[in-house]
């Protein structure tokens, strides 16, 4: 997106051709092109129909504040959930920060998060236009801060009560799983974890890799894991964190609620099973699942819980275990054609089975639903089919 293109669209006269773009957003892009260039430049005419088109595409993350905001395609892409960024300034003003400066702020997700909740922000980026895009995202919600073009590598961030940063995990080659190629790179963070900071990582970061003193949070938004958080300093409360939002609200699980695998033991599939949420896998918290169902590991390697008790837990779907059926395909199959089940969904874990290949080749049909769950129970292949709860 072109700089000076994206500050014209927020003058008075781009503001409404960007009106006039939103009248057109059901149109063929050629033709909407068509009928913005009779008023505006085709610079103009682009720069507004991406806007359009990037409103549509945030609404699934941010809903009725997409029609507000303004965003890039990389930016719409990196930027934190709302809510999963309301709940990282809720935490930040639980602990009565005052200030904060965002090292890489992108388009300002999580500027506008910490600004909401009265917290003083400031965000740098080096890239100009992100930067423009997150003064405009501000300016448009009626949220005050300050943001500017700077490399987060030289800011001083001694005068803030806390430093955030979002490295970028893309290289040249695209998305990249090595912290030596994130931006700015991992030397810098392991520096920035010596202070009172929060820094947003990939979920699949290391446990190993998490320096000593500071807290892990994993965090899923109505069941899809979006990231994991470094908190350090006096803002580590614990080691490993599980953090699950949902309709119900906000759910949260800590090594303080995990008695051990020991504990909790293994045995056969009981009447129930449960599967635990992304960020408590990742969090490495199963056990703890599995003491608050009164429950146990099927699988000591696989991350199921079963029980003899029905519960409702933010941390883990469960199921009412019907029956269990043959393993092997041929008997599988037969036994789904008894049962008349037409429609099945197939969940897996621990077993090299692709869902929509085995799905083909049971060739389903009859009225019924059910879910089949294929995993392993004390290291044997099994399938139980079940009901969700």
């Amino acid at each position: 997106m072109d700089l000076e293109a994206f500050r014209w669209l927020l003058t008075d006269d781009g503001q409404a051709l960007l009106a006039e773009a939103e009248g057109y957003a059901d149109l063929d892009p050629l033709a909407a092109q068509t009928r913005l260039r009779r008023t505006a430049s085709a610079e103009h005419a682009a720069a507004a129909l991406t806007q359009v088109s990037l409103r549509r595409r945030a609404e699934p993350k941010f809903g009725d504040l997409a029609a507000r905001m303004y965003f890039t395609p990389d930016g719409l892409e990196q930027a934190t959930r709302p809510a999963v960024a309301r709940h990282r300034a809720a935490r930040l003003q639980a602990f009565e920060a005052r200030s904060l400066v965002d090292l890489g702020c992108g388009i300002g997700g999580d500027l506008l998060a910490a600004a909401e909740v009265g917290i003083v922000c400031a965000g740098v980026d080096l890239d100009p236009v992100r930067v423009a895009v997150a003064e405009a995202n501000l300016a448009a919600l009626g949220l005050p801060g300050a943001v500017l073009v700077a490399d987060a590598t030289e800011v001083d961030t001694t005068p803030f009560d806390v430093a955030f940063a979002d490295p970028a995990r893309r290289s040249a080659r695209g998305r990249t799983f090595s912290v030596d190629d994130w931006t700015p790179p991992w030397s810098f963070v392991e520096g920035l974890l010596r202070r009172d900071s929060c820094v947003k990582v990939a979920p699949g970061i290391p446990h190993d890799l998490v320096p000593d003193g500071v807290e892990a949070e994993w965090v899923s938004d109505h069941g899809e894991v979006k990231e994991a958080a470094l908190w350090a300093g006096s803002l580590a409360t614990c080691a490993r964190r599980a953090t699950v939002i949902g309709r119900g609200g906000l759910a949260t699980l800590t090594e303080e609620d995990d008695p051990g695998a020991t504990a909790v033991g293994t045995g056969p599939v009981g009447a129930y099973l449960y599967e635990p949420d992304g960020a408590v896998i990742r969090a490495g918290l199963v056990t703890a699942v599995a003491a608050g169902v009164g429950g146990w590991l099927p699988d000591e390697h696989l991350a199921y819980v079963s029980s003899d008790a029905a519960y409702r837990s933010p941390f883990a779907r469960g199921y009412r275990v019907r029956e269990e059926l043959p393993y092997r395909e041929k008997q599988l199959k037969a036994a789904l054609r008894e049962r008349g089940i037409g429609r099945l969904t197939i969940k897996k874990r621990g077993v090299d089975v692709v869902p929509e290949e085995l799905r083909k080749r049971l060739a389903l049909s009859g009225d019924g639903e059910a879910t089949l769950v294929m995993t392993r129970v004390a290291g044997a292949g099994t399938a139980l089919l079940v009901d969700p709860l």
